[in-house]
């Protein structure tokens, strides 16, 4: 479980960057590429993750490495600009620690997007995906260990980890945007090797639609929290088993770059029209 003392000192130090009264109501993780999204938010203060005691550094191409706070749509939000993962050498607890930051700022609802590689032979190239259901396939959990933080559950509940009404919500902005929007699961590993032909198969066997390296852990602790969770990925390529084809990151990032436009059009009409 993630040491309490350490999201306290990462919580003083975002609020002591921020203007007197500004409290955060909205929660947004950027995922590998996406940075440029965080220029949607008005008022915006940014806060170095280097300069909050103790927290992890993003040393991924792509993550910038700070935290935005700021207005859209005129919603108070705080956005993780750069996320850290478990193939960077860092634990669990450290990779969720601005989700927990986050929610000691009084945020209560927590947005998550990625770039992953599509399992389903529907999904093509460039798509974006609501996640729906998650497979956690690191061998990790963020709450391992002794609890120690007071409104935690330890034992979270995960048969709904993605809020319904968050999801209708997300699939009627698009329809109305007419932007096509898959649903589906996403698998997430440990990384960072890519995946093996056979271990492609098995994912899709299991019921993957989506596979990639981050959101699952962040997602658990955000439910052990009690926050409402939405997440998308942007679907960067297809891994068909059959005709597997070699990706690289600068393929990724380009992909994403791509599709990030369709993306700020549906996080601005969610965030327009969430409850």
């Amino acid at each position: 479980m993630q040491k309490s003392e350490k999201v306290q000192q990462g919580v003083e130090a975002v609020r002591n960057a921020l203007p007197a009264g500004f409290a955060p109501e909205t929660g947004i993780i950027l995922g590998t590429g996406m940075g440029a999204l965080s220029a949607g938010l008005q008022e915006a203060v940014s806060i170095p993750y280097a300069d909050i005691p103790a927290y992890p550094r993003s040393t991924v191409k792509s993550h910038a490495g700070r935290f935005v706070c700021g207005s859209w749509r005129g919603r108070r939000l705080v956005a993780q600009d750069g996320r850290c993962h478990l193939y960077e050498g860092y634990s669990p607890e450290e990779i969720v620690r601005g989700v927990r930051i986050m929610a000691s700022l009084g945020v209560k609802t927590l947005l998550l997007t990625n770039a992953a590689g599509s399992l389903n032979p529907l999904f093509p190239t460039g798509s974006l995906m609501a996640i729906t259901d998650q497979i956690n396939f690191t061998g990790s959990s963020p709450l391992t260990g002794v609890a120690d933080k007071p409104g935690q559950n330890r034992f979270a509940d995960m048969s709904g980890p993605y809020d319904e009404n968050l999801l209708r919500l997300a699939q009627k902005c698009a329809l109305n945007m007419h932007l096509r929007l898959e649903q589906g699961v996403y698998l997430g590993l440990a990384g960072p090797q890519l995946e093996s032909r056979a271990e492609t198969r098995m994912f899709r066997a299991w019921g993957a639609d989506a596979v990639g390296m981050s959101t699952v852990l962040e997602v658990i602790a955000a439910r052990s929290l009690g926050l409402r969770v939405l997440a998308f990925s942007v679907l960067t390529n297809q891994n068909l088993p059959d005709r597997m084809a070699p990706v690289s990151l600068d393929e990724i990032l380009e992909q994403t770059g791509q599709s990030a436009q369709s993306l700020r059009l549906l996080l601005d009409g969610v965030l327009a029209e969430m409850p």
